[in-house]
């Protein structure tokens, strides 16, 4: 096994905290609750956003080199996830989430 720093060690809890919150919102609030949580746009960024979120854990648990642009792009998407979270609202553990994984991914990117 490579060794994590303690930044990717958390990094990596960051994004799987994220990949969780995006897809049990989606899955469960914004499919109850309808209207603005469901429009297609907005349901397919959380689900980009869990899956991108995912894969940035998993490329950093296997020790990949390429976790860097991963992570770039993970930031950029929990951003505008986040943003639209707030945008549709009741879903402030969302944002939350989104923006502590993209700090955390904008520092692996770095």
């Amino acid at each position: 096994m490579h060794h994590q720093s303690s930044e990717m060690k958390a990094c990596i809890e960051s994004c799987l905290a994220c990949y969780s919150e995006c897809l049990s919102m989606a899955m469960g609030h914004c499919l109850e609750v309808g209207g603005k949580h469901t429009e297609p746009a907005h349901f397919k960024l959380m689900m980009a956003c869990a899956e991108i979120c995912r894969t940035s854990a998993q490329f950093m648990l296997i020790g990949s080199g390429h976790h860097k642009h991963i992570c770039r792009e993970c930031a950029e998407i929990c951003r505008q996830c986040a943003d639209d979270c707030e945008r549709v609202g009741d879903m402030q553990g969302c944002v939350d989430a989104c923006r502590r994984c993209a700090e955390s991914c904008e520092q692996m990117a770095a």
